[in-house]
């Protein structure tokens, strides 16, 4: 019983104070504090203020070869055992500012250590010293150079396979595109139904295998990291039509019904990847999708603008909402039994909405249809930036403008895909002159053999001189913009924004004869120099046959609208020059017989109002039909004021239009027809009250019933009574036809203060 120790809630009843027992007590702790350190793994020197060698562990002496006869001994003798330089200086700094230091050494026989300084202080906060502490951290280190290496060759694994696909699309590529070339010849040589089916399967399987490695390229540039962004602000609305017009025609061959619905907002994104995004979305809901439509719109939602794609098509079980996100993921009831793709579309949706910080969300009713989102951030009103960089697209099927033909200069070091391309363009009227690299080309411009409209060139050249040098070269040399269109195997962000930045158009091969042919008619359409001979050639052909048909001039920067206009204009069996912005047909416009402009009043640069205004200030008096936004009666006000025929709003029916530019020549023709309906319009302005005219000019300035009843100090139930009496005295359906009839009825000027308070509604808009 003696041996028990007394509980805990005890107190002792007697303390000794014999200097005996004290001195046994210190005994006891300091035999506790040594057993206590002699037991711990860490290797650990005490110093004392002098950095003398006060006391250490065991395995201090394994580790540093520090005995027992080096207590007392400063720690400068001990520098040399240590092979640690900086031990010295980081123990007086220890003492010095009381701050630990911690380092990691290296020792001869390859062992890592953490080495910690750490200042000794006594219970009353005293510095005696400063403590070492050695900690073996081997293992974890070479556990580390381990995990290195491995990420090491797993870049260099990645490095590889990007190099090796890099190298096979480029060697697939140029195969693919003598195929693709020698298969636009053999459609127009064969003949027979069974045959041009043949040829268009051999077209359609070419499309599939481009597209598959166009999507391989896609995820490993992903993968790699090598996919930069460059985020701006700008309007949707171009981008979601230019998709739509790129699908229509695949959505036709299966009897599907595309639909784009218009949106007025800007988004902050980046428009080529966010363009691949919705590009992905179309042609995986247009796949699965049997019969029925496919919409694509958005919707605001708290400063989000929701792209969405809906289709009526096939669906997706609840459980494969999230796997089809997965790589090579594939549902197995593909309804046009196409299955040739790697089902890497919506994968790459996926990881380019994680890059852009857009969220992806998906849903569905297996057996009615899916919808696909993309979640952007809405760009402040006025923020976007300006028009978007897009390569020029075409589509089979459109019409061929055989009106523009230029000197072309190939540049294509495959002889195959040369030789082709040299005929293709010959076939449609070019002056072809092919070259194997951009050191040949040079040599032809210097020596005048070729003085080049336009180059069409390889991205990869031999002999030091890639397709964007030699561009540049050209340029520089014949002192003009010169119109370049760069093939190129590269699909990678950094080639695409390399060819943008220098102004040149890309096409990735394999590209389609109908993809080049239309791309080389916009550029060209845009060049001055050859607008200006193209024009030259159709006044004399007028001066040889005074009967040819008017000249249709349609001047708008989005290439799709231009194309579309060309087609309608050249069925009606009118001749039709197109341009991209104002200042290249003011540049190039010379009057002819009969001719009609057809504009947009929003243009980059030079907008329709100015060029209709520097037309007249030139005494030019053309017929003018100008394209405004739904509702902006103002700014087509103000045109007509300016000198426009009339005006048409967007979206513009085929018929309304026809109807329009009839009229117009019709009355630029005929100075009757203009005089009766000047007179018709008079007459039907005639009917209305001087209180209706007002509120009639005070409307067709922008101006809404508050403020008009505001202004003219009357209830805002009159105006809207005014205004009903107006549409019904003059038989007007919608506020564009009310402007006709009143601009008409003032012989082309506005009716009163109207001009001017469009003019002052257009100024406070802007």
């Amino acid at each position: 019983m003696s041996g028990r120790s007394p509980p805990l809630d005890e107190k002792p009843t007697a303390v000794s104070g014999q200097p005996g027992d004290d001195l046994a007590l210190q005994r006891a702790a300091a035999n506790e504090l040594q057993n206590i350190l002699y037991s711990t793994d860490f290797a650990t020197i005490f110093l004392d203020t002098r950095l003398n060698v006060r006391f250490f562990t065991p395995a201090a002496r394994s580790l540093i070869g520090i005995i027992a006869s080096d207590i007392g001994r400063p720690l400068a003798d001990l520098h040399s055992r240590t092979e640690d330089d900086a031990l010295l200086a980081d123990a007086r700094a220890v003492l010095r500012t009381l701050a630990p230091v911690e380092r990691e050494i290296e020792t001869r026989n390859g062992t890592w250590l953490v080495r910690r300084i750490t200042p000794c202080h006594t219970l009353d906060n005293k510095t005696e010293g400063v403590v070492i502490t050695y900690v073996d951290i081997t293992k974890g280190k070479r556990v580390l150079e381990t995990l290195k290496e491995a990420k090491r060759q797993a870049e260099l694994a990645t490095a590889a396979k990007s190099r090796f696909l890099a190298a096979a699309s480029h060697d697939l590529r140029q195969p693919l595109q003598s195929l693709a070339l020698l298969q636009a010849l053999l459609s127009k040589a064969v003949e027979g139904e069974d045959s041009q089916k043949l040829v268009e399967r051999l077209d359609e399987t070419l499309g599939a295998i481009r597209g598959m490695l166009d999507s391989l390229l896609d995820i490993n540039q992903i993968e790699a990291g090598r996919v930069r962004t460059e985020v701006v602000s700008f309007p949707i609305n171009p981008l979601l039509e230019r998709l739509g017009e790129e699908f229509v025609y695949h959505a036709n061959a299966h009897e599907l019904d595309l639909r784009v619905m218009p949106c007025s907002l800007s988004v902050h994104s980046d428009p080529r990847l966010l363009e691949q995004m919705i590009r992905n979305l179309l042609s995986n809901a247009l796949k699965y999708t049997r019969r029925g439509r496919v919409l694509l719109g958005c919707r605001r939602r708290a400063g989000i603008v929701s792209i969405e794609v809906w289709d009526t098509g096939i669906g997706i079980p609840g459980e494969a909402l999230q796997a089809i996100f997965e790589e090579y993921h594939q549902l197995d009831n593909d309804p046009h039994g196409q299955g040739r793709s790697f089902g890497l579309g919506l994968s790459i949706v996926q990881r380019l909405g994680e890059l852009l910080s857009h969220r992806v969300r998906v849903s569905s009713r297996p057996g009615k249809g899916s919808v696909f989102a993309i979640e952007v951030k809405q760009a402040p009103n006025g923020s976007a930036t300006g028009c978007l960089r897009h390569r020029y697209r075409s589509h089979d099927g459109m019409a061929d403008n055989v009106h523009r033909t230029g000197e072309i200069l190939v540049v294509e070091d495959n002889p195959e895909v040369r030789e082709l391309l040299e005929l293709l363009l010959k076939e449609k009227g070019h002056r072809a002159t092919a070259a194997p690299d951009g050191v040949a080309a040079l040599e032809l411009v210097e020596r005048g053999a070729v003085r080049p409209d336009l180059i069409l060139a390889d991205y990869n050249l031999p002999n030091g001189l890639n397709g964007l040098q030699l561009a540049a070269m050209l340029r520089e040399k014949l002192h003009r913009r010169l119109p370049a269109i760069i093939l190129t195997s590269d699909i990678s962000s950094a080639t695409s924004r390399e060819i943008a930045d220098e102004d040149c158009v890309q096409l990735t091969k394999p590209v389609k004869l109908n993809e080049l042919r239309r791309t080389i008619q916009n550029l060209l359409a845009a060049s001055p120099a050859v607008a200006r001979a193209r024009t030259a050639l159709l006044a004399l052909a007028e001066a040889a046959n005074p009967a040819d048909q008017p000249v249709i001039h349609v001047v708008d920067d989005d290439s799709y609208i231009r194309e579309g206009l060309r087609t309608i204009f050249e069925e009606e069996g009118w001749t039709v020059e197109d341009y991209a912005t104002a200042e290249s047909f003011f540049e190039a416009y010379s009057p002819a017989r009969e001719e009609c402009l057809l504009i947009d009043a929003y243009l980059p640069g030079m907008n329709g109002l100015e060029l209709l205004q520097r037309l007249r200030d030139d005494g030019h008096r053309l017929p003018s039909i100008m394209i405004t936004g739904n509702s902006d009666v103002a700014i087509a006000v103000q045109a007509m004021k300016t000198g426009a025929s009339d005006f048409l709003e967007k979206p513009i029916g085929r018929g309304e239009l026809i109807a329009c530019v009839r009229r117009v020549l019709d009355q630029a023709r005929d100075a009757t027809n203009l005089s009766g309906w000047r007179e018709a319009a008079t007459d039907q302005m005639a009917k209305l009250t001087e209180r209706e005219r007002q509120v009639m000019e005070l409307v067709l300035a922008g101006r809404h019933n508050k403020n008009i009843a505001a202004d003219l100090g009357i209830s805002q139930r009159t105006i809207e009574n005014h205004r009903a009496s107006i549409m019904k005295k003059t038989g007007a359906k919608s506020l564009p036809a009310l402007a006709r009839l009143a601009l008409s009825a003032g012989a082309g000027e506005p009716l009163g203060q109207l001009g001017s308070a469009a003019t002052s509604t257009r100024r406070s808009a802007g």
